[in-house]
């Protein structure tokens, strides 16, 4: 895996990212993916959140026609719940892209990141798509300025790129640190590709693949407003793998993007891998395992290094899946500390002084079996979200 190539790493894709002025620091806020072809298929994956942005609602009709020409993005505002006008701004967004770019509006996705509510510099924001067209590239820092574009509260660029030996590779960048939550994050995700792929078969991976990958961070239990994953397929490679190819590279990098927003994760100190064996399905399996994600006794536990399996038992017992208490087994870095009901060894014995925490809940009930990855809940992310709103 290749952190140091991102969206710009495939053929037929250039990126920009530059300082359009949305963020009053003057830092990148405003990013510019482009497709040059020959194929210009395309897919996304949108918030469940009911509550959605005006980028969100605009990507949703556009990708009907499973094709992209281009994606804009920015940091700086969210442009959520900012009623018809907000969604006008996002429209006008688009067809200034198109202005520049030469192509239909339909064909420009818009995704927004920052504070929820307010609306968005508009003459900033134009000006700094034409400036971002004027700096296209196809070079690696081109991708990473367009990488660090989408940041808010995340410390450093998130990228990822894995090549095929049959000539075909698949790149990306994400943005998320805090509301991250199974539903995708408070998290903008692109991905490229230059694999000979139609819309509806990329359609169909990237829905599969994400029900893997990004659904499986669970950082605090919030569902962003603005939560897209695009990918967007050049076929400048002139290979067309098979689904099973396809799909393995791109869960590789969707799996790299995603570790690399929990290591990014507001106030974090542990990388919690919670995987829960023997449910009766998968689903139920999920349920368990977003459960311990998201209790806020485990996840304070987990900050103090106390491997407090009571904790974890209870917030098992409290989900919605069926659970024997007399079957369950708890087990943490490798210390089973409950088995079948009952005291298995000191809790002491198990070592959390390190940074990665593997949680493995055996329920004994079935095949079903899913691991979800989280933090903890420390001071710092406390102090970074109460003081600035978000």
């Amino acid at each position: 895996m290749n952190r140091n190539k991102g969206v710009t790493g495939p053929k037929g894709f250039k990126a920009a990212g530059v300082a359009a002025g949305i963020k009053e620091s003057g830092a990148l806020d405003l990013a510019l993916v482009v497709n040059e072809g020959p194929g210009q298929a395309a897919a996304g994956v949108f918030t469940t959140n009911q509550v959605k942005a005006a980028p969100v609602l605009w990507s949703q009709q556009v990708l009907r026609e499973r094709q992209l020409h281009a994606v804009v993005l920015n940091s700086g505002g969210a442009n959520a719940c900012t009623g018809p006008e907000g969604f006008q701004d996002t429209h006008a967004t688009a067809e200034k892209v198109a202005e520049v770019l030469d192509v239909g509006a339909v064909e420009v996705a818009v995704c927004s990141t920052g504070l929820i509510g307010e609306r968005l510099p508009m003459d900033n924001l134009k000006a700094g798509v034409e400036k971002a067209a004027q700096e296209l590239g196809a070079g690696d820092q081109s991708g990473l300025d367009a990488a660090t574009a989408v940041m808010t509260t995340d410390t450093h660029p998130k990228q990822s790129w894995q090549d095929h030996p049959d000539g075909w590779s698949v790149g990306g960048f994400v943005k998320g640190a805090g509301m991250l939550s199974p539903n995708m994050a408070t998290m903008l995700s692109v991905i490229t590709t230059d694999a000979v792929i139609d819309g509806d078969a990329l359609d169909a991976a990237l829905r599969a693949v994400t029900a893997k990958t990004y659904d499986r961070l669970d950082v605090d239990g919030g569902t962003s407003t603005n939560d897209t994953v695009l990918v967007l397929a050049s076929g400048a490679s002139g290979v067309a793998p098979s689904a099973e190819q396809f799909a393995d590279v791109l869960t590789a990098v969707a799996n790299d993007l995603v570790k690399q927003l929990q290591g990014d994760a507001e106030g974090v100190t542990k990388e919690v891998s919670i995987t829960v064996n023997g449910a009766l399905t998968e689903a139920e399996a999920v349920v368990v395992a977003k459960t311990v994600a998201e209790d806020n006794l485990v996840k304070t536990a987990l900050f103090g290094s106390d491997p407090n399996w009571g904790r974890i038992a209870m917030a098992v017992g409290r989900s919605q899946a069926t659970v024997d208490q007399h079957k369950l087994g708890i087990t943490i870095n490798g210390v089973t500390l409950f088995a079948d009901g009952h005291k298995a060894a000191d809790r002491s014995e198990a070592d959390l002084s390190g940074r990665d925490v593997a949680i493995v809940v055996d329920l004994n009930l079935g095949d079903g079996t899913a691991t979800v990855l989280t933090t903890d809940l420390s001071h710092g992310y406390v102090e970074e979200n109460s003081a600035y709103s978000s």
